[in-house]
């Protein structure tokens, strides 16, 4: 692929007053919400794009699902860390990038992004989830047995809080509930 390609791939996809060219082995697009960094390497032989997700203290709780998701996704994009950012990163040899290629690498890097920590926060749920599954069954206790302890826990002000909304409660417990029952049988 060309340089010219590059640049005209951005601004078919972005728009001319939001894609910066400002050396012949680098572009920028700044939008509202993402500022995306098209790079190419020193010998001119790869392309790496870049797009911030976050700051690395906001993703430090989540390193290992960051892991997770890096080793089981089969996309080109990955998450890096570097310069106290985490960010969504592809990296491809040049000489065999395709316009479709660097296209879909846009679209999925801006999935991550939109997608921010969420996945993440929700592998960790699930890995907790698990683990109060685990332990309930190690005490014998049944589905029904751990919702009534959860429910205790709610209605003593342990989770949740004295104060919360029966509404809230309600909504909290049905979250528990469902992720129980999806859950359980797949622990033993």
């Amino acid at each position: 692929m060309q340089s010219q390609e590059i640049t005209s791939i951005l601004i078919d996809k972005f728009g001319e007053e939001l894609v910066a060219h400002p050396s012949d082995d680098a572009w920028q697009v700044d939008t509202p919400e993402f500022r995306l960094l098209v790079i190419l390497t020193d010998n001119r032989e790869g392309l790496r794009l870049l797009l911030p997700i976050c700051p690395a203290s906001q993703a430090q709780p989540y390193l290992t699902q960051l892991l997770q998701i890096n080793f089981a996704q089969t996309q080109g994009v990955h998450y890096g860390l570097h310069q106290e950012v985490l960010w969504g990163v592809y990296a491809h040899p040049l000489p065999s990038l395709t316009p479709e290629d660097l296209k879909r690498a846009i679209a999925d890097l801006l999935v991550l992004q939109e997608k921010g920590l969420s996945e993440c926060f929700n592998l960790l749920i699930e890995t907790q989830i698990r683990l109060i599954i685990k332990a309930a069954k190690q005490q014998g206790q049944s589905l029904e047995a751990t919702l009534q302890n959860l429910d205790r826990l709610y209605a003593e002000g342990l989770l949740g809080g004295l104060s919360q909304d029966p509404q809230e409660r309600d909504q909290f417990l049905a979250a528990w509930r469902y992720q129980l029952d999806r859950l359980w049988d797949e622990e033993s």
